[in-house]
């Protein structure tokens, strides 16, 4: 095993995130987004730095005023940084660096996995500044750099830091990814580069979502044997079908010693629909920091319940509820937009 991702959960030196700014990703419902972003990083920078790329120096004073007069009590204001890396949208979870670490001889040396990014299969026409954002922050860092030479997003794969990665086939088998990669390729690659010895696919991804499946809106571990899912229980609902499938081949899956993992449900929102556009909101697009969970919330009474399930899994976290209905039509919420730095 040459190279080790860490689960979400293990300690933190910060989190990345990229300012919001296309404004054609939130038509005519841009201007609550930043003060979203605000609070979620006033949130993170009680845990740990918060390292946030921007465009230019204009864009840099115009954020650090918005933080300057901010009242947010979590807030620390001295752990928010910012860097002056352009970007073409916001979703840092899939264009952002990939830390890992290379193991040798019983040396570990964290590293930046380099991915290939193509904006969801070229769904979107500029993508260059994203593609190139991991290997600036290995530049600014002096962090090694390593560079599969796939097409791969953050929000495609989950971890449990032992050997198994959570992903679907909609995303990472679909053509517009890695056309010319058999699924045993794939699985190849992320043994090879993320030290996963057991990959366990998930089917298709909710309604709405524009990145063909992405697990982090379904499926997540919060411990090693654990998978919170995603279960729509109204059966006339879109995502019914899917969310069932998906569970029932989660309820199939073990771990590398052939033991049943725990799958715990996860209740899905009620519909969000901006503009006559069924929207992907899900619980299931939380995001661990070191002493805090983030949960995308949306104004109905299941915001709740996924709460306090999740609160369960992280008893010396505090998990706080985030209203992410504006958010989201951006189609996607806090884990698309964070991205995690591991201690070391």
């Amino acid at each position: 095993m040459r190279y080790y991702m860490p689960p979400e959960w293990a300690l933190h030196q910060a989190t990345w995130l990229s300012w919001p700014h296309r404004q054609e990703t939130w038509p005519g419902k841009f201007e609550p987004v930043p003060s979203v972003f605000v609070e979620i990083a006033a949130w993170l920078s009680s845990s740990e730095e918060v390292h946030i790329n921007v465009l230019d120096e204009a864009m840099e004073r115009e954020v650090s005023v918005l933080f300057a007069h901010s009242c947010h009590p979590e807030l620390r204001r001295e752990r928010i940084i910012l860097h002056k890396i352009p970007t073409n949208d916001a979703w840092c979870r899939d264009h952002g660096p990939n830390f890992v670490f290379h193991l040798n001889e019983g040396k570990s040396e964290k590293v930046i996995m380099n991915w290939n990014f193509n904006a969801w299969g070229r769904k979107y026409p500029a993508f260059q500044d994203d593609n190139a954002v991991p290997a600036t922050i290995a530049a600014l860092q002096q962090v090694p750099i390593v560079t599969p030479g796939i097409v791969l997003e953050g929000g495609s794969i989950d971890v449990n830091g032992n050997g198994l990665l959570l992903t679907s086939e909609a995303c990472l088998l679909n053509p517009n990814r890695n056309p010319s990669m058999s699924r045993e390729q794939i699985e190849q690659e992320l043994g090879r580069y993320l030290g996963i010895k057991k990959v366990l696919w998930l089917g298709e991804g909710i309604i709405g979502d524009d990145t063909d499946g992405h697990v982090d809106d379904m499926s997540r571990f919060v411990n090693e044997n654990t998978i919170v899912t995603a279960v729509e229980e109204r059966i006339d609902d879109d995502n019914y079908v899917a969310l069932q499938e998906n569970y029932e081949r989660l309820k199939q899956f073990t771990d590398l010693e052939g033991k049943p993992l725990n799958i715990v449900a996860l209740p899905m929102p009620s519909p969000v629909i901006y503009d006559d556009f069924r929207l992907p909101a899900s619980y299931a697009n939380f995001y661990i920091a070191n002493t805090v969970v983030l949960v995308p919330t949306y104004r109905c009474a299941q915001d709740e319940k996924a709460i306090q399930i999740l609160q369960r899994f992280f008893p010396e976290r505090r998990v706080v509820g985030i209203d992410c209905t504006d958010l989201i039509w951006g189609l996607g919420a806090i884990h698309c937009i964070t991205h995690e730095e591991p201690l070391g």
